[in-house]
């Protein structure tokens, strides 16, 4: 009895991980956002860039690239309308819970792990072994779910995949540019 209950404790703590994971990715990613007018946003140009010489004193380079961080999220709030700034709090305030949420959750997972590990007395490197691949597994498995559910809302509709594809690739090359630029 005691290793079923160690069992359901591992396997419901790793529950706990995925669900509160997958309503986020499903939450965040229906959330109302003006996504055309926050690509053009990336198109600011930011502060200077910090040079990689201050990484010599690492405090000093955290402390200058946090500046520099800071300075660029006011001008792009500045720039922002009070909508656009009202749907950005709103998705980070909701990221912000569901993080806490699924990070409490896995610790209770490596806890869980943890303790069916010392059941069978089996080697400190398979418990890390485990986290890092159950880490992966949920992570895939929520990717999955989410594909699953566009292709049942597309099914009527083939190069549906195929043009969200290319969006993404389209506003990657479009972010990297950004980057390259500022």
């Amino acid at each position: 009895m005691d290793a079923l209950l160690h069992w359901a404790g591992f396997f419901g703590g790793w529950l706990l991980v995925a669900g509160p994971l997958l309503q986020a990715a499903i939450e965040l990613r229906d959330e109302e956002i003006d996504r055309e007018a926050f690509s053009e946003l990336s198109q600011l140009p930011g502060p200077p860039k910090v040079s990689a010489w201050w990484w010599i004193l690492p405090p000093v380079a955290y402390v200058k690239n946090r500046r520099r961080a800071k300075a660029q999220q006011k001008t792009m709030y500045a720039t922002m309308t009070a909508d656009q700034r009202s749907q950005v709090v709103g998705f980070m305030n909701k990221a912000r819970g569901w993080l806490i949420v699924s990070g409490g959750a896995s610790l209770i997972a490596a806890k869980e792990t943890w303790e069916l590990v010392e059941l069978y007395e089996l080697p400190v490197w398979v418990f890390w072994v485990a986290i890092v691949v159950l880490s992966l597994g949920v992570v895939v498995v929520t990717v999955l779910q989410l594909q699953g559910g566009d292709d049942i809302l597309h099914v009527d509709d083939p190069g549906y995949r195929e043009r969200q594809r290319t969006e993404r690739q389209a506003q990657f090359a479009a972010r990297k540019a950004a980057r390259k630029k500022s």
